[in-house]
């Protein structure tokens, strides 16, 4: 591995995410090709449906200025039809001589024959140039294609004591202004952001998008309402919106409460109840099913409890305000946890920002 190949792959991979929030289900890919130690192109891919980053990045160099150039790519190339044309195809056509590959196609099914068939081309391919970046960058596409279920961020905002609102169920607002805006960040790249009906029958929030100067992709709301308690005139459902709302009821569904929600375009799903509330599996393996890829959970203490426990989140998003209730209040989780400190969910790869005078702790759950 070279250096060289190290910062142009690192180019490709600033690319790739460019595309964050508009190409799924399909992962973010991003190409740089380099002649004569030049860069002649650049593309990464901007939509599902859309041209990948390999064609892009072939037409930006002029098409056909490319013999015995190095392409530098952070997925493996495709080798199969879709809704686009292999891209193995566009590659020796162009007779570029080398590509430089951050991590093989995750997929089973597919992995392998990409490089594969650049090589029986007579091209020269290198696997693993940050394969690491690569992988993070594409954690959401990675899971589910290898197990049909959606990523999960469990996201919330606490005070130093671990409150996420008063015993009177005021939350507004614990974080300031830079930490929220991130958070809208983080909506702009899940497919589907999830809350509890608590959260609704309370705040009534919109949950969408709201990023100034930038058209951010709005996820589509998931609510978890075991009986279908969710106020016909709440904004989710009473405002006509692209991204739609589903609602996750437990089984037996009230049928005119039914009917009253979808007469106003939301979704029901009819799910098994563990514990009284919907069972998270059950939830995620349906969501996985309707390629939703990732859900942003902004849950209330309940919910965010219930997936824990579950072992369906992958990573938390744990923002601290320099704040002490110093009292009572409602805190991040609510419910039944383990007696022993031994028996607690491990987090691990933790990484710390700042945020003004917020900090937000990451990290990815221990499964």
């Amino acid at each position: 591995m070279e250096n060289s190949d190290i910062f142009y792959m690192k180019m490709a991979l600033d690319l790739a995410a460019e595309g964050r929030g508009f190409t799924s289900p399909n992962p973010m890919v991003g190409a740089v090709i380099v002649q004569d130690s030049k860069i002649i192109g650049r593309g990464y891919h901007r939509a599902a449906g859309g041209a990948h980053a390999e064609v892009n990045a072939i037409e930006d160099a002029g098409g056909n200025n490319t013999a015995g150039a190095t392409m530098y790519v952070t997925l493996e190339p495709c080798n199969h039809h879709g809704r686009t044309p292999p891209c193995t195809e566009a590659v020796i056509k162009t007779k570029i001589a080398r590509v430089v590959v951050a991590m093989a196609d995750p997929n089973p099914l597919v992995a392998g024959g990409g490089c594969e068939a650049l090589r029986q081309a007579g091209i020269e391919v290198v696997m693993g140039v940050c394969e690491a970046e690569a992988r993070k960058l594409n954690a959401f596409f990675i899971k589910h294609v290898q197990t049909g279920l959606p990523y999960v961020i469990l996201k919330c905002a606490a005070t130093l004591d671990g409150k996420i609102a008063t015993e009177a169920g005021d939350s507004k607002w614990i974080t300031g202004t830079a930490a929220r805006r991130h958070v809208h960040w983080l909506r702009h790249g899940v497919d589907g952001i999830l809350v509890g009906v608590d959260t609704i029958r309370t705040d009534d929030p919109r949950l969408t998008t709201r990023i100034d100067g930038f058209d951010g992709k709005d996820p589509v709301r998931i609510v978890l309402d075991t009986r279908l308690r969710i106020p016909p005139e709440a904004l989710i459902v009473r405002e006509d919106h692209a991204v739609g709302t589903i609602i996750a009821a437990g089984r037996p569904v009230d049928p005119l409460r039914k009917k009253t929600l979808l007469d106003r375009g939301a979704r029901i799903l009819e799910l098994p109840v563990n514990d009284g509330m919907v069972d998270p599996r059950h939830l995620m393996e349906t969501l996985g099913q309707m390629n939703i890829t990732s859900v942003l959970v902004e849950g209330g203490s309940r919910v965010s409890a219930s997936l824990l426990r579950a072992g369906v989140v992958d990573r938390i998003c744990f923002f601290y305000a320099p704040r002490i209730l110093a009292g009572d209040g409602i805190s991040i989780c609510r419910g039944p946890g383990p007696e022993k400190m031994a028996s607690a969910i491990q987090v691990e790869n933790i990484e710390i920002k700042r945020f003004e005078d917020d900090i937000l702790v990451e990290g990815d759950i221990v499964h």
